[in-house]
């Protein structure tokens, strides 16, 4: 049984017609209201450019104090207009604009630009004409770009809806910037450097369209290659992660964002509020979501050509260099490895067979420097020996005119080369015109050129980290125990923060901190509690010398500031004086109020550990992020941290433990056992876990997470821990989301076949990428051909690129369910059947698929998976379900109606409708 909604939800159909986008883009008629003739004014420049530059539509201007602008008629108002228009442009003062737009909804138009200013920038009086613009919006299907904007280019239709002084060339990248000033900037140096787009836009104070739509737009559009943004602030921190992470798999997203240097407006008393400032925040969203940051416009441009032309990335950062000067050999290896690179070194064969070719003074070594008086066929050599070395990434040649220099014809060369390489192949021939023509060769042949080789090896390791991103964000991760549901135990932690809340905290004593520490699988150090030194002796017996003291304070924020912590303490007469010592410095140096007893821990040896900080803290724009990295009292100092977005992964753990220096001495060093990395991974899952669930939860320290060798008795030991709430008055919807949407538990729900068999209907997982292989093997070719309308072979249905567009969804876009089936005495799970709800970009409503597995059809299970995807639908507040059926897929039909779909037959397939209602 089996139904469509698009021929394959792992790849993306561009239907003009459904963009809600479109008359921003493509109108056939736009109304410019506040067209005027007066020089220089902005109503007077918007009209001509789009006069000037025929976009194939008519053009409506409104000026109720004149009967023609630029001798094209006039209109007193919108409502004047011969027909309504497409697109309306505002060129008049903000006050008037909410009247504008109520005309805009009144008469149903569908896109509007607002170009004026005065709004939230000039303060109260602003944000109220802001908010009236919302509230308009909010009853209506019509588009706002801006206000505060330039407007926007269409460069391929020859629309030019801005008051910019000239057209962008047509071309391949879309062009979004927050910056009408750097816009105009970038448009000059673009007709300069012949650089063409796709799109070019301003989108000023995103007051509704914003990053998400308009990535959203430029991914469905096949004329765009590469999105190229200009960003100030965020905005909708989650509509942009949800839209880039779904486009930067097919299209390279690269952003420059301005204020990296700004002071972080952090003032948290954690180590992981210190640490994790606002910019570092932002890289690791971009991270997240596959999208490359840059720092100057060159390498926004020049990076967005290169991933364009090059249809191979680097699979990791060594890269080798073929030069015919050392120098510029020498410029280019600094710039590769200040910005993260390596040199690839040269395997023996490599060397070999170099030797074999090249001259007897070549380098012997990466740079491979063939020496000044290379010709064309030396360089073809030495080029096809080291695209064969196993140790390479990519390869960049460097030229420099020389006396027996042929740039042209070593490009002619090179380029026949490039095209059976596996590994990017990026040039460099320096010179002026001599080098030109070989230049031209090589860019028509889609090998990107530079004059400078540093920029080149710069290029090529922004080339390897977008690969690199993308491949973390889309590595099946492991299938952890702790993914079974119902193993942590939320009941405890609740009642352990309302107590708290209660008496008017926020800050939770040591050992409620461990205690929610455990209720979440981490290990913590046994810890005992004691209000007197003769309980604090009795524990230190009990568990045996030597031990640990620490202060127990439900007020103070760092133990070791007020002298809290007695380590290494051989016995009774120890522990008593530290209990004493610390009872009285506390009441030195804060007051008795603060002292609340102490704990007593078994010292535990560090002599073959290593000391972490795991932590967590609040952004407000992105909520929880996850911090890691070398910890101890010294963590501010060293400074060897690395942050991530939550929810993480197994694979997404690890790529956070690699941006760490620590990382490599946690693989074991100097004769070391390598510490337990797979268990530290599952820990990282379950500590982001705690950290999206428990939204009371403002910041979290565990420092020093005590790390030891595998075989260790404790491998894993949270030696303390720091939890601290938001104020008890906060409003719990008014704390900072999550960026990205949590594994949605709401919607697991247990039920039974008809033969008694038992299942879970659950929302789908990375993790279940291999049973979704061993599904496809269930599958007959009937139930195949009518799930995608045709025949599709095993090994194209279970390839990893397109199985991870299935499995690796964004719960905010799609809902996939999976009926999960565990065999009880095996303990092996099978999916037997995938229901799908795939929303439609900027429309609240979906298109529904579904494929169960041949031996469990008849079961009622495509009813029970329909069902439940019409329950999800209304629960998501979306209006509308539909799907395309094939006409001979009947059992399917009569799902949809027993479920109250309407269905509409076509010469080829049926159409079916659900209205989704309360």
């Amino acid at each position: 049984m089996s139904s469509l909604a698009t021929p394959d939800p792992a790849y993306d159909i561009f239907r003009a017609e459904q963009q809600p986008l479109s008359a921003l883009f493509t109108p056939k008629t736009v109304a410019v209201v506040g067209a005027t003739e007066r020089p220089g004014s902005v109503g007077r420049t918007l009209l001509w450019n789009l006069i000037s530059n025929p976009f194939g539509g008519t053009v409506f201007p409104v000026n109720p104090n004149r009967k023609n602008v630029l001798g094209i008629r006039a209109y007193a108002s919108l409502r004047d207009t011969p027909d309504v228009p497409d697109l309306v442009i505002i060129a008049t003062p903000a006050p008037t604009v909410p009247g504008i737009l109520q005309d805009c909804v009144d008469l149903g138009v569908k896109g509007a630009i607002v170009l004026s200013a005065g709004f939230k920038e000039i303060g109260p009086i602003g944000i109220e004409l802001e908010r009236q613009i919302r509230a308009l919006l909010a009853t209506s299907d019509l588009r706002l770009i801006g206000p505060n904007c330039l407007g926007l280019m269409n460069p391929l239709v020859g629309l030019n809806a801005t008051f910019a002084s000239t057209m962008a060339r047509p071309g391949n990248v879309g062009f979004i910037s927050q910056s009408g000033a750097l816009c105009t900037a970038v448009l000059d140096w673009s007709l300069q450097e012949n650089v063409g787009f796709s799109t070019f836009v301003s989108i000023g104070s995103m007051l509704d369209v914003d990053w998400g739509d308009l990535i959203y737009y430029l991914g469905d559009d096949p004329q765009t290659r590469s999105i190229v943004i200009y960003m100030e602030s965020i905005g909708n921190a989650r509509s942009f992660l949800s839209a880039a992470r779904e486009v930067a798999l097919t299209k390279p997203i690269i952003v420059i964002k301005a204020g990296r240097t700004a002071a972080a407006a952090q003032a948290a008393a954690s180590h992981t509020g210190s640490l994790a400032g606002s910019d570092a925040v932002l890289d690791a969203a971009f991270r997240r979501c596959g999208v490359l940051r840059v720092n100057r416009i060159s390498e926004l441009f020049d990076l967005a050509e290169v991933l364009a032309k090059q249809h191979q990335l680097p699979k990791g950062p060594k890269l080798s260099i073929i030069t015919n000067a050392g120098g510029p050999g020498v410029l280019a290896t600094d710039a590769l490895i200040a910005t993260g690179g390596e040199l690839a070194p040269l395997a023996t064969e490599t060397i070999a067979a170099l030797n074999d070719t090249l001259p007897p003074h070549w380098s012997h070594h990466n740079p491979i420097d063939i020496l000044g008086d290379a010709d064309p066929e030396r360089y073809t050599q030495a080029l096809k020996v080291a695209m064969r070395d196993p140790n390479s990434d990519g390869l960049l040649v460097i030229l420099t005119p020389q006396a027996m220099t042929d740039p042209t014809e070593t490009a002619e060369q090179l380029k026949h080369c490039a095209q059976n390489s596996d590994k990017p192949i990026l040039a460099s021939w320096m010179g002026g015109a001599e080098v030109t023509h070989g230049e031209t060769i090589l860019n028509r042949a889609s090998i990107a050129t530079y004059r400078y080789p540093d920029a080149a090896a710069v290029l090529f390791n922004f080339m390897w980290k977008y690969h690199y991103n993308l491949q973390g964000i889309y590595e099946t991760p492991a299938l952890l125990p702790e993914s079974e549901f119902g193993t942590t135990d939320r009941a405890q932690v609740s009642d352990i923060l309302q107590a708290v809340q209660s008496e008017g905290r926020t800050l939770l004593t040591e050992m409620e901190s461990k205690q929610i520490l455990q209720a979440y699988g981490i290990p913590t150090v046994e810890s005992r509690l004691a209000h007197t030194p003769e309980a604090a002796v009795a524990w230190a017996e009990e568990i045996g010398y030597p031990v640990v003291v620490k202060l127990v304070s439900k007020t103070l924020t760092h133990k070791t500031d007020v002298g809290g912590v007695h380590l290494n303490l051989p016995g009774a007469e120890a522990v008593r004086c530290a209990y004493a010592d610390i009872q009285s410095a506390v009441t030195a140096k804060a007051g008795a109020e603060h002292f609340q007893g102490v704990t007593v821990q078994p010292m535990i040896d560090r002599d073959r550990s290593y000391e972490l900080i795991i932590g967590s803290s609040v952004d407000d724009q992105f909520g929880p992020v996850i911090l890691f990295g070398a910890g101890g009292q010294l963590v501010e100092v060293f400074q060897d941290s690395a942050i991530a977005l939550p929810p993480l992964n197994t694979t997404l753990a690890r790529r956070l433990m690699e941006q760490t220096k620590i990382y490599k001495a946690l693989q074991g060093v100097r004769g070391r056992e390598a510490t337990a990395l797979d268990e530290l991974e599952r820990l990282l899952v379950r500590f982001s876990q705690l950290a999206m669930e428990q939204r009371w939860i403002k910041e979290i320290d565990i420092n020093p997470l005590l790390v030891s060798e595998a075989s260790s008795r404790y491998p894993l030991l949270a030696l303390d821990a720091r939890i601290a709430l938001h104020p008890n008055d906060a409003s719990l919807q008014d704390l900072p989301s999550p960026a990205i949407r949590p594994y949605p538990s709401q919607y697991v729900l247990p039920w039974q076949l008809r033969d008694g068999t038992n299942i879970t209907l659950r929302p789908i997982r990375p993790e279940d990428e291999p049973l979704l292989v061993d599904f496809h093997h269930t599958l007959s070719e009937e139930s195949v051909y009518l799930r995608y309308f045709h025949l599709m072979n095993l090994s194209h249905r279970v390839a990893h690129d397109r199985l991870t567009r299935i499995c690796f969804i964004d719960y905010d876009r799609e809902m996939a369910l999976v009926a999960d089936h565990k065999n009880p005495d095996t303990g092996k799970h099978r999916i037997l059947g995938v229901g799908r709800l795939s929303k439609q970009h900027g429309q609240n409503e979906a298109e529904f698929a579904m494929l169960v597995s041949d031996s469990y059809q008849q079961q009622g299970l495509g009813t029970k998976l329909l069902e439940q995807l019409v329950a999800i639908a209304r629960q998501e507040g979306m209006t509308r379900i539909t799907a395309e059926i094939l006409r001979e897929n009947r059992a399917m039909q009569r799902v949809c109606e027993k479920v109250g779909f309407t269905l509409t037959r076509a010469p080829d397939f049926v159409q079916a409708v659900f209205m989704v209602t309360g």
